[in-house]
């Protein structure tokens, strides 16, 4: 008497494990805000400088220059960016500020206040200034080179500060080593944030027919 038994192992089914590649938390995704809005930020406040310190005086006739000292304070500080404006010198008046040369020692640019204007014969104007935190008037008489003078039109705080702070060595070698720093992190949260598609794999063994 002959039978025939037939076992069939059942179907294997086994799903792939999940990537061992770490979810982006919290802080992830906030250190990419935060490093994407100070970037944007950086970018557009070095745009704007470039845009007004190199590019505005020559098309819009003003001219910028950094307060050094507090002989004008409070009104303008160590550190503030002053604009001045082109003004005719006949129509200067006292009590106006205005940034010229000195004609004594370094002929350094100065901006002090005018508190005397002489108008010389031969059409020439000259002039006294003071600094306003200063005792005295300036211990010299300029006399105005041009038939324009710049006249104080605006003080931006700070400016000439942060300007000379970016050009300060140490700072420049943050800056460069510290960007690409920067975009490696803002690389690695975008990869850590990415998450991993799961795939399912199934393998099937055949059946074993056996005869006895």
């Amino acid at each position: 008497m002959t039978a025939s038994s037939i076992y069939r192992l059942p179907k294997a089914t086994t799903k792939a494990s999940p990537s061992s590649a770490p979810a982006a938390g919290p802080w992830a995704k906030a250190l990419r805000i935060v490093v994407g809005i100070a970037t944007t930020g950086m970018i557009l406040v070095a745009v704007a400088a470039f845009l007004f310190l190199a590019v505005g005086p020559r098309f819009l006739g003003y001219q910028t220059s950094t307060m050094l000292t507090g002989s004008m304070a409070p009104l303008i500080n160590p550190g503030d960016v002053v604009v001045s404006a082109a003004k005719p010198s006949s129509e200067l008046k006292t009590g106006d500020i205005i940034t010229y040369g000195i004609p004594v020692d370094d002929r350094r640019i100065e901006t002090h206040r005018v508190v005397e204007i002489i108008r010389n014969a031969n059409g020439t104007t000259a002039v006294r200034t003071k600094g306003d935190a200063n005792n005295g008037a300036d211990p010299w008489t300029a006399i105005l080179q041009e038939d324009t003078v710049h006249v104080h039109a605006a003080t931006i705080p700070y400016l000439g500060t942060a300007i000379r702070t970016l050009r300060d060595p140490i700072v420049l070698k943050i800056l460069m080593y510290g960007a690409p720093a920067v975009l490696v992190t803002m690389l690695l949260a975008s990869i850590w944030g990415k998450k991993p598609e799961a795939t399912d794999a199934s393998s099937t063994d055949a059946g074993n027919d056996r005869s006895a």
